[in-house]
């Protein structure tokens, strides 16, 4: 691995853990470069999914020892983007979380999880299922 493959792959991760937060980022265009540079595809959907899911993992951390009002200064999430994320995890429940990877909805939904004090592991393991399949997908499509 030559050093520009090894920061890209830092990069990579960088920018899959900080478009996993409130963040408005995203990470598609450099998986899709990785992808590109590399001539492989597992390498970086495990790098995006790692960094992926412990960006959800703050998210989740800051839902579950935070109040509305630390949602609110730190998160920059206003009461309405609170109260929907609240509503759709008390509607659709833990496997909403399958969607934690959707623009949008998807990041209120890892704290909203936290907020319900949602059992760690199933966090982690449905997170994991939906932001990697996603990226697998991605990386499916970046090479036909």
């Amino acid at each position: 691995m030559d050093i520009f493959t090894h920061y890209g792959y830092i990069g990579l991760f960088a920018a899959s853990f900080l478009a996993a937060t409130i963040l408005p980022l995203s990470s598609e265009a450099v998986l899709f470069f990785m992808i590109q540079q590399s001539n492989e595809w597992a390498l970086p959907v495990l790098v995006a999914s790692v960094g992926n899911v412990l960006g959800s993992i703050v998210n989740y951390w800051l839902g579950y020892k935070g109040s509305y009002a630390l949602l609110q200064k730190i998160l920059r999430m206003n009461e309405d983007a609170v109260q929907r994320a609240v509503s759709r995890y008390q509607k659709y429940g833990k496997y909403s979380l399958l969607l934690a990877w959707v623009p949008v909805i998807g990041d209120p939904l890892t704290v909203a999880a936290g907020l319900f004090k949602t059992p760690f592991t199933v966090f982690i393991i449905l997170v994991t299922i939906g932001k990697t399949s996603r990226y697998m997908a991605l990386a499916f499509f970046s090479l036909i």
